[in-house]
């Protein structure tokens, strides 16, 4: 079954990728691995978890303002998520990719805000992002 849900373009790029679905929200500052990746906060249900290349699916960031550099290194090192598809915005997850497009255009991540259908999201399917904020998943 394909899900197709309508989104809010926050940062309007196209990406493809495995969704993970983060069930609380995450601070970059102290809770990603920029080197790697993985979810290091070690309180969060997915600690461990893998997010480079990933689709991440999250309610919202939580935090420190320094996530937002956090989350640009990411991209710069190529550990950073394919995009991102919010309930709500989150200033700090949007300068951190803000500074990334950038600094690193040849590496765009859309942030998408999804406030309808976004529970019906799930981890391990193919997901896209569309430039107009839909968002597919197969």
């Amino acid at each position: 079954m394909v899900r197709i849900l309508p989104g809010k373009p926050v940062i309007a790029a196209t990406a493809e990728g495995v969704s993970l679905v983060l069930h609380e929200p995450l601070s970059w500052w102290g809770g990603i691995d920029s080197t790697t990746g993985a979810v290091i906060d070690r309180h969060h249900p997915q600690y461990g978890a893998e997010t480079a290349g990933r689709i991440l699916i999250l309610p919202h960031g939580r935090g420190s303002s320094g996530g937002s550099a956090v989350l640009a290194e990411s991209i710069r090192a190529g550990t950073g998520p394919a995009g991102l598809v919010l309930r709500a915005v989150d200033p700090i997850l949007v300068v951190g990719l803000l500074a990334a497009a950038e600094l690193y255009p040849d590496r765009p991540c859309p942030l998408v805000v999804v406030p309808d259908g976004y529970e019906s999201l799930a981890s391990g399917s193919p997901t896209r992002i569309r430039t107009d904020g839909t968002v597919e998943q197969y």
